[in-house]
């Protein structure tokens, strides 16, 4: 089965009810950029989809980095001058500064407020924040309670271990007919933030389960890795197998109720660009298109110029542009069903497109073939509109020198790229037309 027939059976509702299910059990877990964190959920995902882990020593050079030592906390708590808890890493992973050193002592308000993190803005809210490369300890709570906390000694206590460890990430291989590949990434290192990036986590899990199913001319490669380093070590430890990638997307904040935006790759044209776009436009929805900059997710990492690999990222509203960014408002209730379903069937759209996408030759280039007599002429059934199926057969005759993909095909005849695709497939039954294996 191809993708093409495979997005026909696929059923949203379901499917966006299964990958919330998937989030909601993730949700808990205490991530970060390394640790036991991410291998409890990439144990978790091995159990949806044969995913390959890979642990990487501390102190190994990757390019101008090198892999961190690894953290994880077991127990975390700040108790006011009666001795009660007020701050309670049970009750939220987002309290306790990611990354913080180890810490038992007793600190006078004035001294403890240096180490506590708020967002005034959103009193209500906890922030999400962290000191992955500054050793450093604190905590993360509403303005609302740090502002009703009164003179007097506090009691901190942060059971923690920052060691020599490894950097976990995850990796799926699916092969195709050819060697050249398409990369899907997300990131496994938020802690219980369900938009960002739990919904990635969920749809690039989710589209390998359908690629699974499918027979497909591209091999996939789909990654999950801590931000940023994971993506800088992955590099550096697979600069040669970059060769094979043709096109690439970043998956991340795709499970809010905003509309589709893509950030394009840094080469700005390039296929993966022009095939989002398409799609997006086709959808009749809402949407945007930013430019890219060397800010956000992993594409930084993968556009960077000495790699500059056909990388975008596809999201709903982009990272700190939703008020509930990095916060303990990007809970579940952030998240809606329908909104992951829609994200997963536009990236399988995008795959869709690049599968059946292609330079192709007119095999009786020398005029005018006779469409009539090979039955592709005014007896085309089964269409709504036969006439512009036979006027793309004749765009895809004339333009398939070998320089013009079916992309370029589409744009230039004002034909969408399921006509102009469908009309190859004719062509190619009939003998007048051949993928160009150049």
């Amino acid at each position: 089965m191809d993708l093409k027939h495979l997005r026909e059976k696929i059923e949203p509702s379901a499917i966006g009810d299964d990958m919330y299910g998937l989030i909601s059990e993730l949700y808990p877990i205490c991530r970060s950029i390394t640790g036991d964190g991410v291998r409890e959920t990439l144990r978790i995902l091995k159990t949806r989809i044969p995913l390959a882990v890979h642990e990487v020593p501390t102190g190994i050079p990757v390019f101008d980095w090198s892999v961190p030592r690894e953290w994880n906390i077991r127990e975390a708590w700040i108790k006011d001058p009666d001795g009660t808890k007020i701050i309670d890493f049970e009750n939220s992973n987002l309290h306790v500064l990611n990354y913080s050193v180890p810490v038992h002592e007793k600190v006078e308000l004035e001294e403890l407020r240096a180490h506590l993190f708020t967002l005034p803005d959103q009193p209500d809210w906890v922030p999400y924040r962290t000191s992955y490369y500054r050793e450093d300890w604190g905590f993360c709570l509403s303005q609302n309670q740090l502002d009703s906390l009164t003179e007097g000694e506090y009691e901190v206590f942060i059971d923690s271990t920052l060691d020599d460890g490894h950097l976990t990430y995850g990796e799926l291989i699916i092969p195709g007919e050819l060697p050249d590949e398409v990369l899907l990434s997300c990131h496994v290192c938020h802690p219980s933030l369900a938009n960002d990036n739990l919904s990635g986590i969920a749809l690039v899990t989710f589209l390998a389960r359908h690629l699974q199913e499918c027979s497909t001319r591209y091999t996939y490669r789909l990654l999950f890795i801590p931000g940023t380093i994971g993506a800088i070590t992955w590099l550096a430890l697979n600069e040669r197998r970059t060769e094979r990638i043709r096109h690439g997307l970043v998956a991340a904040c795709v499970g809010d109720p905003g509309h589709l935006c893509y950030k394009r790759s840094r080469r700005g044209d390039a296929e993966i660009d022009r095939a989002v776009e398409h799609v997006l436009e086709s959808s009749g929805e809402p949407f945007d298109v930013v430019e890219f900059s060397p800010y956000g997710y992993d594409e930084r990492q993968f556009c960077s110029p000495g790699f500059d690999l056909a990388v975008g990222s596809l999201t709903r509203t982009p990272h700190g542009q939703f008020p509930e960014y990095h916060s303990s408002a990007d809970n579940l209730q952030l998240v809606q069903p329908a909104a992951l379903a829609d994200s997963l069937a536009t990236y399988l759209a995008v795959l869709d497109v690049l599968e059946r996408n292609g330079t192709f030759l007119n095999q009786n280039p020398k005029c005018e073939p006779q469409l009539g007599r090979r039955g592709l002429y005014g007896m085309v059934g089964g269409y709504s509109d036969s006439k512009g199926l036979e006027l793309a057969m004749l765009w895809v005759l004339n333009l398939s020198d070998g320089d013009h993909s079916l992309l370029d095909i589409s744009g230039r005849a004002g034909l969408s790229f399921d006509v102009i695709s469908s009309a190859a497939e004719m062509l190619i039954e009939t003998g007048l037309l051949e993928r160009n294996q150049a």
